[in-house]
């Protein structure tokens, strides 16, 4: 619900001015009904990136292609000029996680809402200048000052945030597609030092592990009516998360101790697939390049 509003929010100051005002409102609407209907899908348990992975039917594809193809599109995009870089890309990412993928679209919006919501907080505030004298599209008085919205500020910040959905789309396309065994293979054929790939395997796989013991605490307290007012939910969610950090380190000392049984010394080892690179991977590998370098010479 919160990225829904954030993005009626956003829209409405991007086009304000630009876009006639029937057709602004229906875009306003249509977006913000369309993420709130996505929002309310629950789900069981917590929600794990390693499973849609998984279950992705691209996870097959060569991880090296995949992991240069996506970063050669994130610098292009973060070095565009042209917004429709960006949005081509966020489109065509969805395009390959849900229809090509098999990703269920409310799991694809679950995924990414978290990144897009503080993108467009950082867009409304780039969106939003002040001013000692109303100047601009849409201004409004705040004390002695004026908060404006002018046309410069609507096509940099137009920019900016496409070229920063470009980039996270990129990357949520990369891990909802990519187990993280494939992830750590590339990295280390790359000879990334062995510190950061055990530092990022044990965080990632961490966050989970945090992320579902404070799921299964958030149940017991609720079906023990621990958030039946303010007072007790404040009590419940101080209980939960000093218990969380106790639980954390005793995980923490546990795993470690049971690495070291294992004669853990430096390098956490996976059983890597051998993958064979197809002409198709290739072809649509250097047509999205090549499309996604075209879409800069389009005229503003």
């Amino acid at each position: 619900m919160i990225t829904a509003i954030l993005a009626v929010a956003f829209v409405w100051g991007l086009t304000v001015g630009r876009v006639p005002q029937p057709w602004q409102l229906m875009c306003c609407l249509g977006l913000g009904i369309a993420l709130a209907f996505a929002d309310r899908h629950e789900h069981g348990g917590v929600l794990s990136i390693d499973i849609y992975a998984q279950s992705s039917r691209l996870k097959n594809t060569n991880p090296i292609l995949k992991f240069w193809t996506l970063l050669a599109l994130i610098i292009v995009c973060v070095v565009s000029a042209s917004v429709f870089t960006g949005i081509f890309l966020m489109l065509i990412m969805l395009i390959f996680a849900v229809f090509v993928g098999r990703l269920p679209l409310h799991h694809y919006i679950k995924i990414i809402a978290l990144p897009i919501s503080f993108l467009l907080i950082a867009g409304i505030a780039l969106l939003v200048e002040v001013s000692p004298e109303p100047i601009g599209i849409v201004y409004l008085k705040v004390f002695n000052s004026w908060l404006c919205v002018t046309s410069t500020a609507q096509e940099r910040t137009a920019l900016i945030v496409s070229r920063a959905l470009g980039a996270v789309s990129c990357l949520t396309l990369l891990s909802v597609t990519t187990p993280m065994p494939d992830i750590i293979g590339v990295l280390r054929k790359v000879h990334c030092p062995d510190l950061i790939i055990d530092l990022m395997y044990l965080i990632y796989r961490y966050i989970f592990i945090l992320l579902n013991l404070h799921h299964h605490m958030r149940d017991a307290a609720r079906s023990r009516l621990g958030f039946i007012d303010y007072r007790t939910s404040m009590r419940s969610t101080g209980k939960i998360y000093a218990n969380l950090l106790s639980r954390s380190y005793n995980f923490a000392g546990k795993n470690f101790d049971a690495m070291e049984s294992r004669c853990y010394d430096s390098g956490i080892r996976f059983l890597e697939r051998k993958y064979k690179l197809t002409s198709i991977e290739v072809v649509i590998s250097a047509a999205l390049l090549v499309i996604t370098l075209s879409l800069n010479f389009i005229p503003k």
